[in-house]
């Protein structure tokens, strides 16, 4: 994470740091500020936040007054700051945008959980994360209640539509990661319809990912596997859309937009 913080504060600051602020103040200069929640949400970054005002200047005081995960009403201080002035306003808007983003995802995965979690289903997210930040978003999407699906590339293996056409087929790539891992990961396989769902079975896939179907054939795979495999959705999953597929039976749903298109919170920090 600190790194990651170090980055930003690089790309705002440079070597320079906040020229407007080193010529309107000195660093004896000492000051307050609340940062406030300007709508309804989860909040999430608060210790990223908290980094950036402490790797700027050790002195600075960080003070959250809600806790990390809490649903926060509009108009609530959820965190102040105290220190020199030039130092809170350096770290200003990098650590907003930390409490901006995480939030904004963990807001929207919480809509997420509470439709789909009533059928016992589970949010998963994908790799359709900002560059650079998938720790940080992936951790966000736990504080909104959702699971993490896989880090990356490295860490599970789920064989999608692209391997599937360059190996020759369902049944091959299956046997190929058997060989090559044995049992030491689970094997999740994309398919695209029930044809594929049932060469899946066949093949001995651990969980079956149902990718961009209609919601008739989710339904027919529910009845097909009899709760033999467990059963993953993607794909076009919205608000509007993830409750009746959680009702459909599945273990799953994963959603790329809880990442990639989650709306940043609106968060501001006010000199007091």
């Amino acid at each position: 994470m600190l790194d990651t913080v170090r980055i930003a504060l690089d790309e705002d600051l440079a070597s320079k740091g906040d020229i407007t602020s080193l010529a309107l103040f000195t660093r004896e200069d000492k000051g307050e500020a609340k940062i406030l929640l300007k709508q309804d949400g989860k909040i999430a970054g608060l210790p990223v936040a908290a980094s950036v005002f402490h790797l700027l200047d050790r002195e600075v005081r960080f003070t959250p007054q809600v806790t990390e995960g809490d649903l926060v009403a509009s108009d609530t201080v959820i965190a102040r700051v105290e220190g020199a002035l030039i130092s809170i306003l350096e770290g200003e808007r990098t650590a907003l945008n930390f409490l901006q983003r995480l939030s904004g995802i963990a807001t929207m995965t919480h809509e997420f959980v509470r439709k789909a979690s009533p059928y016992g289903v589970v949010v998963r997210d994908t790799r359709k994360t900002a560059p650079g930040l998938r720790f940080l978003e992936k951790y966000a999407v736990r504080v909104g209640g959702g699971a993490n699906h896989r880090m990356g590339l490295y860490d599970a293996v789920l064989v999608k539509d692209n391997h599937i056409k360059a190996v020759g087929g369902i049944g091959m790539a299956v046997r190929l990661v058997r060989e090559e891992y044995g049992g030491k990961y689970p094997v999740e396989v994309e398919v695209d319809d029930l044809d594929q769902l049932e060469e899946a079975i066949s093949a001995g896939a651990d969980i079956v990912m149902l990718d961009n179907m209609k919601l008739e054939d989710i339904r027919r795979a529910v009845e097909i596997t009899s709760g033999r495999i467990p059963l993953e959705v993607s794909g076009r999953v919205t608000l509007e859309r993830v409750g009746e597929i959680a009702a459909t039976g599945v273990n799953f749903i994963s959603v790329g937009a809880i990442t990639h298109s989650a709306p940043a919170l609106d968060i501001s920090l006010e000199i007091i």
